[in-house]
């Protein structure tokens, strides 16, 4: 462990579990400095950045923003020159779901939150945290090792709980209206998709569509060798990628064949593109 305290973020909308949560560790993990205490997924955003806590604990299901996009939102944001957090999702899924996360190794905890379970939790992150500061002191690209890490398991949590795929196989036609028309566009024919408000921009090389479907509704649907997620609000087609490239902070983005604007690649997605 470092020589400071660990710091930590609580996104909770029960307010009462919210409070015996942060009771519960203040006995399991003394040292721990619980920064700030929010109520929803947005604000869990917003803390999370102007605080930069070492520790995450989300609820999953919170008002207007889960704590998977919410912690989707972080990995996009969160500075380049920073470790990723550790993540405690709290969760009150049956026990199907929770194997989901046992699968990925993201850790979480069972509303109620029990004392020895959270006991454990906490052993798990001050390990965590201990590996990725002796793994600083070793080399900055080993901390940086850690830090891919944890985005990786929240990458692999969010595709396991992303809907199935349609049986019928993926979609290979989208209808779209266009003022009193439908006009039936290739799927092959997209370059890329990207969320706006609440629609979906659907661009090809010569055209741009809307479609009122969500872009996680969307997205299982889509044939996953050929459509990459690169961020949480766009999906891009392998085989139009034309060149992958990386500025002076660090970060990539990529240019298309058929079109002229290059799309940023989150931190969650960027070992898409591990040669670089």
């Amino acid at each position: 462990m470092s020589s400071h305290p660990a710091t930590a973020l609580i996104a909770e909308d029960e307010p009462l579990l919210a409070q015996a949560l942060q009771a519960e560790l203040a006995r399991a993990w003394p040292a721990l400095r619980v920064l700030a205490t929010v109520g929803d997924g947005a604000s869990a955003v917003t803390q999370a950045l102007q605080l930069l806590p070492e520790v995450l604990f989300f609820d999953i299901r919170m008002p207007g923003q889960s704590g998977l996009e919410a912690a989707a939102e972080l990995a996009d944001e969160w500075p380049q020159d920073e470790p990723f957090p550790a993540l405690v999702f709290v969760t009150a899924y049956d026990q199907y779901a929770v194997q989901a996360f046992e699968a990925q190794a993201v850790d979480y905890l069972l509303k109620p939150v029990q004392a020895a379970r959270l006991q454990k939790t906490v052993s798990k992150v001050q390990l965590a945290l201990s590996v990725r500061a002796q793994a600083a002191i070793n080399s900055i690209a080993d901390a940086s090792h850690t830090s891919d890490q944890t985005l990786d398991q929240l990458r692999q949590l969010l595709a396991a709980t992303r809907a199935p795929a349609p049986e019928s196989g993926p979609l290979k036609v989208l209808q779209i209206s266009v003022g009193t028309s439908i006009r039936m566009v290739p799927v092959s024919d997209v370059v890329y998709f990207e969320a706006a408000d609440k629609y979906v921009r659907v661009l090809t090389a010569d055209h741009e569509y809307l479609i009122r479907t969500p872009l996680k509704e969307l997205l299982p649907q889509l044939d996953a060798q050929s459509f990459w997620q690169i961020h949480r609000g766009t999906v891009v087609q392998a085989g139009a990628i034309d060149a992958v490239s990386r500025d002076e902070a660090g970060k990539l983005s990529l240019s298309l064949r058929g079109r002229p604007e290059k799309l940023a690649v989150s931190r969650l997605y960027s070992s898409l593109f591990r040669a670089l």
